[in-house]
């Protein structure tokens, strides 16, 4: 390996490895040592694709956010594919990939939601997660009802900031 590759590679290491590592245990259920797996992985592949490692920084952390997730949904799908579970346990209308998607998804906005204020966290808790209207989250929250709507749309706004910085989104 080259002088500038270690050192390319140190700098992404020491910038991103922190986040990538603690996003990576949502992803894994808490294991620390899958955790750690899964980021060794990911950077093993930035250092094969050097030239994504080139961008900014923001577009590196999502590029490595985005391959720890498809380390973890392939690494599930696989062991679902040889688990002993028999197909017909699966109910028709539900296919397998998309109960893996959905479930990698609410860790993903989970985590997202870590990154917003306690005020935003409250307002999409009470508005969306138990789906209570503006009123009676307004009530439960003891704030004006416009207090809640603005708050939702700036939550919003933060959650898709969050989301796109962990490499989710469009």
């Amino acid at each position: 390996m080259a002088e500038d590759d270690v050192t390319l590679m140190q700098q992404v290491h020491d910038e991103h490895a922190a986040p990538l590592w603690h996003f990576c245990l949502r992803l894994v259920g808490q294991d620390r040592g899958r955790a750690e797996e899964v980021v060794q992985e990911t950077l093993l592949r930035a250092w094969r694709h050097r030239t994504i490692l080139e961008a900014e920084p923001r577009a590196v952390r999502a590029w490595l956010f985005t391959v720890a997730r498809h380390i973890v949904i392939d690494e599930w799908r696989s062991h679902r594919a040889l688990s002993e579970i028999p197909v017909a346990d699966v109910p028709e209308d539900e296919d397998p990939a998309d109960q893996s998607d959905q479930l990698l998804l609410s860790w993903v906005v989970a985590e997202a939601l870590t990154h917003l204020s306690p005020d935003h966290r409250a307002v999409l808790l009470e508005c969306f997660y138990r789906g209570r209207p503006v009123a009676e989250a307004a009530r439960r929250l003891g704030v004006p009802e416009g207090t809640v709507k603005s708050r939702t749309h700036y939550a919003l706004r933060a959650l898709k900031l969050a989301l796109e910085e962990m490499g989710v989104g469009a």
